[in-house]
């Protein structure tokens, strides 16, 4: 009998949706405090993982913006990104597509150039040493207003070949993404990669405006395209990727339980799905927690999962043939398992 546990530990992978804010883990958090002189409201680590109880997205962003403030050196980011990279090779990630969120810093007094540098550090040393892969998506706060993205956008313009692509998040009710079409126009064609979050606690309509305004390569989770059948098939048909998060969405209520979750049924219609973390600090575990918790809920067969790692690197910004490579990658060890 298959030990899925263990098959998921092993398959070769890419995390396509991860907020490198969100990995700030509680230890972390008071160790970076302790170095830069930034008071906290929490007494201890456990006080502060305990406040990990979320109602909703705001809930969540209230805490998230909070703890980001012990975050001010090119050190910091540095060690940040350094930190997730060694779980992501333990994982077994082979590529990452990071987020980041610059206005959440620069607002604070934070220089572009130190975020970047320590990022930008982090990655290159992980490659050096055997990977992962990684790629930056910038990304802009969709609760600020257009001109605000585009002030900071122009602050990138020194370091765009270090940067993939643009994307959307934030706080997504009543923020759709025709809010931000003048600056997604600027980055296509500036040669920018574009995708955004969409569908989350928002409509299926806002993962249609991202497709027809924003013209995104990717939908950031997408969830609630399940709502709208022409969507799905519309999705499907063109092999949109939706960068699913599936334990996020459970704490932040957007469904009840794993059971609820449409992952299977998009999977089921020939969406492109793809399963990523998210804010792993905060939702209670990274890559391989959630293809577990979808693999048990559903009971997914190791060929299903194999799928759902070939889509990471489908969906991903690499190129065809490191795509190709890697895909046969998952494949060949899909085959050693006896599936």
């Amino acid at each position: 009998m298959l030990d899925t546990e263990r098959f998921i530990a092993r398959l070769p992978k890419a995390e396509l949706h991860l907020h490198i804010e969100g990995a700030l883990e509680p230890e972390m958090v008071f160790a970076l405090a302790a170095r830069n002189g930034v008071a906290l409201p929490y007494a201890s680590v456990e006080a502060l993982r305990s406040a990990y109880d979320f109602e909703n997205l705001q809930e969540f962003l209230d805490l998230y913006y909070q703890a980001t403030q012990v975050l001010l050196t090119a050190r910091d980011f540095h060690d940040l990104a350094a930190s997730y990279l060694r779980r992501a090779r333990d994982e077994n990630i082979r590529h990452a597509e990071i987020f980041f969120d610059p206005q959440a810093h620069l607002r604070r007094g934070v220089a572009f150039e130190a975020i970047m540098e320590g990022l930008t550090g982090a990655f290159d040393a992980a490659a050096s040493a055997g990977g992962p892969t990684s790629r930056l998506i910038m990304c802009f706060l969709r609760d600020l207003d257009e001109a605000d993205a585009l002030e900071t956008f122009d602050k990138a313009r020194s370091w765009l070949d270090k940067i993939a692509g643009v994307g959307l998040d934030s706080a997504e009710a009543g923020n759709p993404p025709s809010k931000f079409a003048r600056l997604f126009e600027r980055a296509r064609a500036m040669g920018l990669h574009v995708v955004a979050h969409a569908g989350e606690e928002g409509p299926a309509a806002y993962v249609a405006q991202a497709l027809d305004i924003l013209e995104v390569e990717r939908i950031d989770h997408g969830v609630h395209a399940i709502d709208d059948p022409a969507l799905v098939e519309r999705l499907a048909r063109h092999r949109v990727p939706l960068t699913i998060c599936p334990l996020s969405n459970i704490r932040l209520r957007v469904y009840p339980d794993m059971r609820a979750h449409p992952i299977r049924r998009l999977m089921a219609q020939g969406v492109v799905a793809t399963v990523n973390s998210d804010d792993p600090a905060y939702f209670g575990g990274y890559v391989n927690a959630n293809y577990l918790a979808v693999a048990q809920a559903f009971a997914l067969t190791p060929a299903e999962i194999a799928t759902l790692a070939k889509n990471s690197f489908e969906a991903s910004f690499l190129a065809e043939a490191e795509k190709r490579q890697l895909i046969a990658d998952v494949e060949a060890y899909a085959v050693s398992t006896g599936d």
